[in-house]
């Protein structure tokens, strides 16, 4: 009998290290923060099918986005930071609507989200996203950084704001210059210099958003463009380097608002 019990114990032991009750896993919200590739569905590993994303999620601890790719599409959505420590509801999801050939992963991992109510460090390097029975549903392992904010020094060429491509043959081309080391940026948007700071989280190395600009107040006969490459500025909160080699900056629902080709 004593060694049903105590054989009992260990095992129960177990189960609470493994959950996310155990308070030796208890998480902060910032360890949370940046970009995690999911590679585990309920006890599950992933496996993307051909030409398809792998999955990612990434949290904006600061604003409370969720963002993210659950396989074939865009997801993004909110939470709480204001939460205890170690829960997390993530609502309801929007994404866009691609169809891919195989779209199993991404049924996985939505469905997956839907369930999630806190969250464990899952030993030194992975996190654990847990349903209300603190069983882990989602296994998550950081994103490495594929661009650094070095990336972006220099003078770049505006291609893209908006959507829409920047017209040939301007007479002031708008072109954004970086000085990384001083957070510093300036550049003109089509028809105005603009000058200022640009902020950065240490928690997520992709993160940038520029609150902080100014700019001339000259009048031009044209000031379309100058005005979709400021509203575009104003929105982006990411950025990423593009297989052409430039550079994407992205919104809050990772749409690109801004392509920059090297000068």
């Amino acid at each position: 009998m004593k060694k049903m019990f105590v054989s009992f114990c260990m095992a129960s032991a177990l189960i609470g290290l493994s959950s996310c009750g155990s308070t030796k896993s208890v998480a902060t919200l910032s360890s949370i923060g940046g970009e995690w590739n999911i590679i585990e569905i309920n006890g599950t590993a992933v496996v993307p099918a051909s030409n398809q994303n792998f999955p990612f999620i990434g949290f904006d601890t600061e604003n409370g986005r969720v963002y993210g790719n659950s396989g074939c599409n865009r997801m993004m959505g909110s939470f709480d930071v204001n939460a205890k420590p170690g829960t997390i509801n993530l609502g309801t999801m929007g994404g866009t609507r691609m169809a891919c050939p195989d779209m199993t992963v991404e049924q996985n991992v939505l469905s997956a989200l839907t369930q999630v109510k806190k969250y464990k460090k899952l030993g030194k390097e992975n996190m654990a996203l847990c349903n209300s029975s603190n069983r882990p549903i989602l296994v998550l392992q950081k994103k490495e950084a594929t661009t650094k904010l070095t990336d972006l020094e220099g003078k770049w060429m505006i291609k893209e704001a908006a959507g829409e491509a920047i017209p040939e043959g301007m007479e002031k081309e708008p072109f954004f210059e970086f000085k990384v080391a001083d957070k510093k940026m300036h550049g003109t948007a089509g028809c105005n210099m603009i000058n200022g700071t640009f902020n950065t989280e240490d928690e997520n190395p992709i993160a940038i958003s520029f609150p902080q600009m100014i700019s001339t107040m000259m009048a031009c006969p044209d000031m379309e463009v100058e005005g979709r490459v400021l509203k575009a500025l104003n929105s982006v909160r990411t950025f990423g380097k593009l297989a052409d080699g430039g550079i994407g900056l992205y919104d809050a629902d990772t749409n690109l608002v801004i392509v920059l080709v090297k000068k």
